[in-house]
């Protein structure tokens, strides 16, 4: 009764936020000033870093008028319209006034998306999403290149040189190599040959997704996991620039940092679309903020930027459970949820593995220093050769480290999209999108809890939209997908959410959007056009995502909720005092936190 109680507690308060964070949108928008919220608060006095976007890619005089005004020139970002400079707050508002000025905003600091978590049993995240069926046929990803934009690429044995194609350091330390230790741990996910857990005595091989692409190890993370926004751009127009020489297909960021604007305006968003309308499939980390709770939701609405933009796949993550078999794998409870703030897009897209997953590290590195007990145990992969072993005394792994986080399941996803380009080259980044999500599998567990034992607190999660997007990654299926989503039906922009007359949450597309459509949220919308992805309701009306019931008591996505007292949504909703991030949303709410995994 307690946990219904707890449960009905949630879905209340998630109403009256996610209404109320719709509702309140043209509040934040009312004014769509120059100049970002968090730069109007600062000291006029000081020196700030900002990035100011133009109407064209700035020019020696557009450097020039900066400079006039007291700054200097830090960084030109490519064919980015924008640059990166240092200058005095007292000027921002002159700067803004001139025409060619787009928008100003903070060069912004922004960190990795995993965490520490202790090791696990055993890590079946290649299993979950059916990757052994992909290696059948012969695929790994050859002659792909994939951009990883992270902590660097250290030198281990289970990434080859051949791995690693070019590299580059954006953060000023002089050297591409991880630091840190999250970008290797990331390229161990994507390619990692298994080399150092194979030989006669081992049992257990750990394979990165797509073994032989080619990786493009842009830097951007510093030793403690930090960078800027600017880093990140300068990054991300590198990998366009380079993108013909290598094959660049695919870009992955495991990184991110709280909204503080609409993505229409915000510099590392705008840098993103312009990968992905350049070709490149963008993969990025939703955030690590499901648990965060002090606007009473519950984790909603706290996907991080850029997963915040509609072009881009946005990935949460699930925890296998510690077993081969996808059929009791739950959402994890730090996994961010939307609806994005400002923009209200539906996100993630899909989830994939992220819990305690194994991969690849350096004694070296921060995150090793800092957690040496993450290292697993020999035992995991090797048959014990020796008395002490047979005892149980082994030792500790010098190849593979586990870590948790949406960092983790965005380059299982990234891996699989170099599956898939490599199985049908023509592909465009919003058929690949639009095919993972199709595909995706939608037969969840529908709720569940998780209790983190550093403190005792219980979290209940939910497989909806905004928790689990389309679905669980499937290889498999998404390779045996043959919908060409022709160029004609356009992009696979994600939807976003809104209110309609009657007081319905909707799913609202574009207007040239593959993806949702203007129907009740949790109603009889599909996803893809005529039909239902996963059948129909008891009335025989088409679902979201499929025919499920909560413990027999009703529809999951039909006319109640889940606990079948009230309409998840509503036709009405008494508006809360403020919207989710409040209306001044200096940092949205944010901060760093260690979460121990589920």
């Amino acid at each position: 009764m307690k946990k219904k109680q707890a449960k009905s507690a949630m879905w209340g308060r998630l109403i009256l936020a996610v209404c109320a964070l719709l509702l309140c949108a043209g509040i934040a928008f009312a004014a769509a000033p120059k100049i970002s919220h968090d730069l109007q608060q600062g000291n006029s006095s000081e020196q700030v870093d900002v990035i100011v976007q133009y109407k064209q890619v700035p020019t020696a005089g557009h450097h020039q008028k900066v400079i006039s005004r007291g700054g200097k020139l830090r960084s030109e970002l490519g064919q980015f319209q924008g640059a990166a400079y240092t200058m005095p707050a007292s000027a921002l508002t002159d700067l803004a006034d001139d025409p060619d000025v787009l928008y100003i905003s903070p060069d912004r600091s922004l960190r990795s998306t995993a965490s520490s978590t202790p090791p696990p049993v055993i890590d079946y995240h290649t299993v979950a999403v059916n990757a052994p069926e992909a290696w059948s046929l012969g695929l790994n990803g050859s002659g792909i290149g994939v951009a990883v934009i992270d902590s660097g690429i250290a030198n281990v044995p289970d990434l080859t040189a051949g791995n690693i194609v070019y590299s580059q350091d954006f953060t000023g330390s002089g050297t591409a190599a991880d630091q840190y230790g999250h970008g290797t741990h990331v390229s161990g996910i994507l390619a990692g040959n298994g080399k150092e857990s194979s030989g006669l005595f081992y049992t257990y091989q750990f394979l990165g997704i797509a073994q032989d692409v080619k990786l493009i190890n842009l830097r951007v993370l510093d030793k403690n996991g930090a960078g800027t926004d600017s880093e990140v751009i300068a990054a991300i127009q590198t990998a366009i620039q380079l993108k013909s020489k290598y094959n660049i297909r695919v870009i992955n960021l495991s990184l991110g940092r709280p909204i503080y604007e609409s993505y229409k305006l915000d510099p590392l968003c705008q840098a993103v679309e312009q990968a992905w309308k350049a070709g490149i499939v963008v993969v990025v980390a939703a955030g690590n903020y499901g648990r965060y709770d002090a606007a009473g939701t519950n984790g909603y609405g706290t996907i991080t930027a850029p997963g915040n933009d509609p072009y881009v796949i946005t990935v949460g993550a699930m925890n296998t459970e510690g077993t081969a078999t996808r059929t009791d794998d739950v959402i994890a409870s730090y996994s961010s949820k939307g609806p994005t703030g400002f923009d209200h897009v539906v996100k993630p897209d899909i989830v994939a593995p992220g819990n305690r997953i194994i991969s690849l590290y350096s004694a070296t590195d921060t995150l090793n220093v800092n957690y040496s007990h993450n290292e697993v145990s020999t035992s995991l992969y090797e048959m014990p050769t020796n008395l002490f072993e047979i005892l149980g005394d082994w030792a500790a792994s010098p190849a593979y480290f586990v870590l948790s986080g949406t960092s983790m399941a965005a380059p299982v996803v990234s891996g699989s999209v170099a599956l898939m380009l490599q199985h049908s080259s023509t592909l465009t980044p919003d058929q690949v999108k639009a095919r993972l999500m199709k595909t995706a599998y939608k037969n969840l567990i529908q709720a569940s809890t998780v209790k983190d034992p550093t403190t005792g607190q219980t979290y209940y999660e939910q497989a909806d939209i905004l928790t689990v997007g389309a679905g669980y990654l499937d290889i498999q299926a998404a390779l045996a997908n043959t919908d060409a989503f022709p160029a004609t039906v356009g992009s696979a922009l994600s939807p976003t959410a809104s209110i309609d007359a009657q007081g319905h949450v909707v799913l609202v597309r574009d207007g040239a959007s593959l993806l949702g459509g203007n129907s009740v949220l949790w109603g009889t919308s599909v996803l893809w056009g005529t039909s239902a992805i996963c059948g129909t309701d008891v009335s025989g009306a088409s679902v979201l995502w499929g025919t499920g019931s909560l413990a027999g008591e009703s529809v999951l996505w039909g006319t109640l909720a889940t606990d079948g007292e009230s309409v998840l949504w509503g036709t009405s909703a008494t508006v809360a005092q403020s919207v989710l991030w409040g209306t001044s949303t200096d940092s949205t709410g944010l901060t760093a936190v260690t979460i121990n995994g589920d």
